[in-house]
């Protein structure tokens, strides 16, 4: 066990994907689960089942991240259910790709507010339990395009800019308080996402990546439990590429 048995993580947008890979692998790893998605529907009853049949304490919560005080209201209710938080993963988040000049207000300010505000909103309303604790460790969901751009998803990039951003001046802000921050810039993840791909688009992909394929849910999870545990104590204000080496 890498993950001190008995911490909580507080992970947004894990019903499904890598929210719910994260969600299993640090539940198997002895930690409570709290999660948050849009609603809590099948999906999400069947991730919650699936992580109380690891033997840990888990429940899902209704929450639209990107509202400031809906994230007040859940976090208050995650503390007051679980007794305290340990890890927050901000994880949730959309896409509504486009060309620049062809970008509406709209896609533009969605994007930010799920991918980005919403990590603002659940850091703000966590900290003062992290402090309180004088410990805690926080990982912000990024994206290699956040590193290095990609054409037709500026409004993506910027928002996985942000959270990189976003992870080191936290880093720096309570590193003093035992409290860590750090971002995971996943590549091409095989999800259902991905899947939906034409093939050729798929084969593409794969010529770009020195290990010639796609990752997996399981290897950003890997990663996260790696900063979530004491294995990282020393590890504050980083940006890990998870990409088979695509982004060198």
């Amino acid at each position: 066990m890498n993950i001190r048995d008995g911490s909580t993580a507080l992970i947004t947008g894990a019903a499904r994907g890598i929210g719910k890979a994260l969600a299993v692998k640090f539940a198997s790893e002895g930690a409570d689960i709290a999660f948050t998605d849009l609603v809590i529907d099948e999906n999400a009853k069947q991730t919650e089942a699936e992580i109380a049949a690891l033997g840990v304490k888990v429940k899902g919560y209704a929450s639209n991240a990107a509202d400031f005080e809906q994230t007040k209201t859940v976090v208050d209710e995650v503390k007051k259910d679980f007794g305290h938080i340990d890890i927050l993963v901000n994880n949730a988040g959309i896409t509504k790709d486009g060309l620049m000049m062809r970008m509406t207000e709209a896609q533009w300010d969605a994007v930010i507010a799920v991918n980005l505000k919403s990590a603002f909103n659940f850091i703000n309303a966590v900290l003062p339990i992290m402090l309180r604790q004088k410990s805690g460790s926080i990982i912000n969901m990024a994206s290699v395009v956040g590193v290095h751009g990609n054409a037709g998803q500026s409004n993506y990039a910027a928002s996985k800019a942000g959270l990189i951003a976003l992870a080191k001046s936290i880093a720096q802000e309570v590193g003093s308080r035992g409290i860590r921050a750090n971002a995971i810039a996943p590549g091409f993840i095989e999800t259902a996402m991905t899947a939906a791909l034409p093939d050729e688009v798929r084969a593409e992909w794969a010529k770009k990546i020195p290990l010639r394929r796609g990752g997996k849910p399981e290897d950003i999870a890997n990663v996260a439990t790696f900063l979530a545990s004491d294995l990282s104590s020393y590890v504050t204000g980083q940006v890990i590429q998870v990409d088979g080496g695509m982004n060198m």
